[in-house]
């Protein structure tokens, strides 16, 4: 088992942008990686996910704006934010699944296997 340690998590005006990042030791080829978040008093829930060739998928709420990448020479998973608005205030973990179905990961947070301690991103007005 691995380690999953994010960073880049900040306050920022509305519109704004940032960029999450994950290192990732021990989660290499063979895991599926996301961004999940869990907004104050809410459930966790799926954020964006990435395959191991690459395929990508994306909660409706941040289609366009978000983007989601991974650097597998480094072990490194990005999360590119950018038109920020007010409901994307949450802790924003980072996340590893080994097989299953890639697609409905996103949609399924219990679907996963390993846990980032979270990066907090606040977003106001």
């Amino acid at each position: 088992q691995g380690e999953m340690v994010e960073s880049g998590g900040d306050s920022v005006q509305a519109g704004g942008s940032l960029k999450l990042t994950c290192a990732a030791s021990g989660y290499t080829s063979g895991y599926y990686m996301g961004w999940f978040r869990q907004p104050p008093g809410k459930e966790r829930e799926g954020v964006a996910t990435i395959s191991i060739g690459g395929s990508t998928n994306y909660a409706d709420s941040v289609k366009g704006r978000f983007t989601i990448s991974r650097d597998v020479t480094t072990n490194t998973l990005y999360l590119q934010m950018n038109s920020l608005k007010l409901e994307d205030t949450a802790m924003y973990y980072c996340a590893a699944k080994r097989g299953g179905d890639f697609m409905t990961w996103v949609f399924n947070p219990r679907e996963t296997q390993s846990w980032g301690q979270g990066t907090q991103v606040t977003v106001s007005s």
